[in-house]
């Protein structure tokens, strides 16, 4: 396991984050713990607009083609 100490955090917030762990039964290190895994989790937004990149514009039909094939497969209604 690491160790990260983060500094000059405002009383405000520290105040703040201590009673988000006491309101979920937590102490301030395993609520913070579980902060920063899920925060880790997601991706972040570099990484997700790299992924919008990689897949590539997708191939759109107008509406009007879409409706026109639809009935065409209906039998023409």
């Amino acid at each position: 396991m690491t160790t990260i100490q983060v500094r000059d955090v405002s009383p405000e917030a520290a105040e703040l984050l201590k009673k988000r762990a006491a309101a979920r039964g937590l102490s301030l290190s395993e609520y913070l713990r579980g902060e920063l895994d899920r925060l880790a989790a997601a991706p972040s937004r570099d990484e997700v607009l790299r992924r919008i990149a990689e897949r590539g514009a997708p191939r759109l039909t107008s509406p009007v083609q879409e409706l026109h094939e639809a009935r065409d497969a209906r039998g023409g209604e």
